[in-house]
């Protein structure tokens, strides 16, 4: 059995106080070009592809700074803005630093909403709000309605309330499933659609709080398993602030099923 899986969690405040410290930064690079140094531009993507066969992260835009983190060929990272011949990313692990720009492939999301989803429900552009509901689990397949009832045995049996599957976040779930697949990657930013933020606004989906748990696996009660038994992903699970959900799971000959579990809160 083949078993990976990772998590990712974010509020909108979060957003706003991480913005807070970058636009401190993006200022202190600006008012300090009088010393040399050269003020951020804006970009007009948000997703990077890496190109080098290690890309290393430093602490500030040149080599005369540290490196905090590094980055593989082919991984995909979060770009704010440019300085220089260098831009201004986050990455794995929630480091933010610089990267040079001549190792990072722009990468445009389609948003569009279009993708090779066969998931049944048609309705691209609607407000999540309309569309929530325990009846909603006729959008998905078998293996999704299974992880859906295991989930939720989970919530109930540690005194929370039941997540209600909504339909747009359903299907975007399934879509994001389908892209893990179809574009052999596997990692909470597409290269398609950027981060599950990012793919869940483009979706018109409205939320406060969201999350992702995603997984490789051959079982679905396995995927399950292996979420409760790692820390962060059982957080997901049990967050008290996450009402509604969408649950994609997509065969995969690497895997055996690709799961994609979204989390939202209003």
């Amino acid at each position: 059995m083949i078993l990976t899986m990772k998590i990712i969690s974010i509020e909108k405040k979060s957003i706003l106080k991480f913005m807070i410290i970058v636009t401190f930064v993006f200022s202190v690079f600006k008012v300090s070009t009088s010393f040399g140094m050269q003020h951020y531009y804006n970009v007009d993507f948000s997703t990077g592809l890496v190109t080098a066969s290690q890309l290393n992260v430093r602490s500030g835009p040149g080599t005369q700074y540290k490196v905090i983190a590094t980055v593989n060929k082919n991984e995909y990272i979060r770009v704010f803005a440019g300085v220089g011949d260098w831009y201004i990313v986050q990455v794995e692990g929630d480091f933010v630093g610089a990267v040079s720009k001549k190792y990072v492939k722009a990468i445009y999301p389609n948003s569009s909403g279009s993708s090779s989803s066969s998931g049944s429900n048609s309705n691209s552009g609607g407000s999540s709000s309309s569309n929530t509901g325990s009846n909603q689990t006729s959008t998905m397949n078998a293996d999704e309605k299974e992880v859906f009832e295991l989930i939720n045995k989970q919530r109930t049996n540690n005194g929370l309330s039941a997540l209600q599957v909504d339909s747009e976040v359903q299907r975007v779930a399934r879509i994001k499933a389908e892209d893990m697949v179809a574009n052999n990657y596997f990692s909470h930013t597409s290269p398609t659609y950027g981060s599950p933020f990012d793919m869940l606004s483009s979706f018109k989906v409205s939320y406060r709080t969201a999350g992702e748990n995603i997984a490789g696996n051959s079982s679905n009660s396995g995927a399950v398993t292996a979420w409760m038994n790692s820390s962060g992903h059982k957080a997901n699970i049990l967050n008290s602030n996450f009402k509604y959900t969408g649950i994609g799971v997509v065969s995969s000959n690497k895997y055996g099923k690709i799961y994609v579990q979204m989390f939202i809160g209003k």
